[in-house]
C-alpha cells in the first residue's frame, strides 16, 4: 500500500508473531536471557509473564530461533488440553508415532522412553508452552511429573511457560504449589517506557529499509506512546494506520495529526487501563522467584 511512497522494502509493523522482527529492547533482552540461562543451567521451569500485547509470543519464537541445535525443542503454543492430550502432543512432536488409543500410562511410558533416548546422544528437551494460563491445573501437573525425570546427568526435560498475568493467579492457588516452587527463573515483561518506544519505532523503521530519513516526528511517537500505554502491539497498529494516514495525505513524514487519526480509528486503546482490581490484589501477595528480573523502563 504505502511501501514504495516511504521507500520501504518491507512492511515495517507487520503483526505476525515471528522472531525475524525481534527488536532488542532491553526488557526482551533481559527476558530472552533468563530463559537461555534457566535452560542451560538445567532446572525445571523457567516463567515469563506478560500482559496481553507486550511481546510474549514474538519472544518465543525468537528464542526457538536462537536455541538452534542445542535443544530438542517441543512447541505447544494451544495448551488448553487434558493431561492424555499434553503427553501425546510432546511424544508426537518428539517423532514418536503412537497408535490412535494409547491410553496414558503406555503414553507416559513411551514418552519417558524417548526423552532417555535423546538424553543418551547427548541431546535435551525443552517444552515451550505458549498461553500458559489456558492450561488446566492438571494439565499442569502432568507437566509437573514429566519433569521430574531425570537420569545421572540431570533432568530429561525442561519447560518455559509464557503467559499472562492470570497465570501468578493460577499458580498462586495451593494445589499449585509444588509447581510453583520448581519455578527457579521468571522474567516480566511489561509496557515499554517513552524513550523505548522511541527507540522500537526507530528500529523499525530501519528493518523496513527507510535507511536515514526520518518517517515520524518526534511528536508523533510521543502521541503513539500516551495512546498505546507503551504495550508493543497496540505501538504496531498505531504505527501502521499513522503511516496509512500519511500516505493517505501525500505527506512523507508522519505528525501528530496522522497519529490522532489513527487514535480514532484504533478500538481497545482503553483495554491497558482497566486491569481488573482483583488481579492486582492477588499478584501483589504472588511470592517472588528466585532470580526474579527485574524490569525498568528506560
Amino acid at each position: 500500500m504505502y511501501l514504495q511512497h516511504f521507500g520501504f522494502e518491507r512492511l515495517p509493523f507487520e503483526s505476525r508473531s515471528s522472531g525475524a522482527v525481534f527488536v532488542d529492547l532491553p526488557e526482551h533482552r533481559d527476558a530472552l536471557n533468563t530463559v537461555l540461562f534457566g535452560l542451560r543451567s538445567g532446572e525445571g521451569f523457567v516463567k515469563i509473564v506478560g500482559e496481553v500485547g507486550t511481546g510474549k509470543t514474538v519472544l518465543c519464537r525468537s528464542l526457538l530461533d536462537r536455541l538452534g541445535d542445542e535443544f530438542t525443542v517441543v512447541d505447544l503454543p494451544n495448551p488448553a488440553m487434558r493431561p492424555h492430550d499434553l503427553i501425546r502432543a510432546i511424544a508426537e512432536a518428539l517423532l514418536m508415532p503412537l497408535p490412535a488409543k494409547t491410553g496414558i500410562h503406555d503414553l507416559r511410558k513411551y514418552t519417558h522412553e524417548i526423552l532417555l533416548n535423546i538424553a543418551g546422544e547427548g541431546g535435551r528437551v525443552a517444552i515451550f508452552v505458549d498461553e500458559a494460563q489456558t492450561m488446566p491445573p492438571n494439565t499442569l501437573e502432568e507437566l509437573r511429573l514429566l519433569s521430574n525425570l531425570e537420569n545421572e546427568r540431570g533432568r530429561l526435560s525442561q519447560a518455559v511457560l509464557f503467559g499472562q498475568p492470570e497465570l501468578d493467579v493460577n499458580l498462586s492457588h495451593y494445589s499449585m504449589r509444588q509447581l510453583n516452587q520448581r519455578i527457579a527463573f521468571g522474567a516480566r515483561l511489561t509496557p515499554v517506557g517513552r524513550k523505548a518506544c522511541h527507540y522500537y519505532i526507530q528500529k523499525r523503521m530501519a528493518q523496513s529499509g527507510a535507511s536515514t530519513r526520518v518517517v515520524f516526528n518526534p511528536g508523533a511517537i510521543d502521541r503513539i506512546h500516551d495512546a498505546s500505554g507503551g504495550i508493543l502491539r497496540l505501538i504496531n497498529t498505531l504505527g501502521n494506520k499513522s503511516l496509512i494516514a500519511a500516505f493517505t495525505d501525500g505527506d512523507f513524514q508522519v505528525s501528530r495529526r496522522h497519529v490522532a487519526r489513527a487514535v480514532a480509528d484504533t478500538e481497545g486503546l482503553r483495554g491497558w487501563k482497566m486491569r481488573p482490581l482483583f488481579n492486582r490484589r492477588r499478584l501483589a501477595r504472588a511470592p517472588n522467584k528466585r532470580a526474579e528480573s527485574s524490569w525498568n523502563q528506560i
